[in-house]
């Protein structure tokens, strides 16, 4: 695939997940979760990257536009300490997901897991971009993904602060999280456990990817189609590149 054609085909392809998102905004959900078995943590997540079937446009040679300002609520970070997203949106690039720890579907959070590990090695081995950029994987279920599940979920990633910042939070209740799923326009359902005792599988949701300026507005939203970490580090470039001009 050509260039102008792969530039073609982000522009319709992220303009479709644009449109869920301006559908779902606003959506208030409460959660109704059954209790059962802990499900697979991050680290085990047996899920690899697709290879890219198109070459990324340079970083710079377009722009990224503002989508919406990303909420703010209360949260638990995976110490168990109360914050404000907000704390978790600004004053860097982040890439934010809304997760499950026990989700073993291969295309939803474990490749969104594997994606950001990937990534996560590229940039600290660029020093230009050390400092610049964070992580925020976010349950969708604060009843089963404590703050201990979430530490657990996230491994290494959840307690090495010697690299790029990668935050697991959740929430007290699902009243808190439900303003955060309407105000990013991430949708989700519920769905009978497969027998009593069981909870696999429990939600379903569209794998959404957000990526964030440092002034905390949403600026792309990746589908599995591009989630993919040459996507994702032309697109922080390009934000980064932006701020250095301001």
């Amino acid at each position: 695939m050509s260039g102008a054609s792969a530039r073609a085909g982000c522009v319709r392809g992220r303009s479709l997940a644009r449109r869920g998102v301006a559908a779902g905004r606003g959506v208030l959900l409460a959660l109704v979760l059954a209790a059962g078995p802990p499900g697979m943590a991050a680290a085990s997540a047996t899920s690899s990257v697709p290879p890219l079937g198109f070459t990324p446009p340079a970083p710079g040679s377009y722009r990224l536009e503002r989508i919406m300002k990303a909420p703010d609520g209360v949260v638990l970070d995976s110490d168990a300490s109360v914050h404000r997203l907000s704390e978790f949106t600004t004053g860097k690039v982040t890439l934010f997901s809304f997760i499950y720890t026990y989700c073993s579907d291969p295309k939803g959070c474990p490749l969104a897991y594997a994606t950001l590990h990937e990534l996560k090695n590229t940039i600290e081995r660029t020093p230009a971009l050390r400092g610049k950029v964070r992580f925020v994987s976010m349950s969708f279920d604060p009843e089963y993904d404590t703050p201990v599940a979430m530490r657990s979920y996230g491994g290494q990633e959840a307690r090495d602060r010697r690299g790029l910042d990668w935050h697991f939070l959740t929430t007290r209740n699902g009243r808190e999280l439900a303003p955060l799923l309407g105000g990013f326009g991430q949708d989700v359902s519920v769905a009978a456990p497969k027998a009593p005792g069981t909870r696999i599988p429990v939600l379903s949701h569209m794998l959404k990817v957000y990526l964030l300026d440092p002034r905390g507005e949403v600026r792309e939203i990746y589908s599995t189609s591009y989630l993919h970490p040459a996507v994702l580090l032309g697109d922080i470039r390009t934000l980064l590149m932006e701020q250095g001009r301001r």
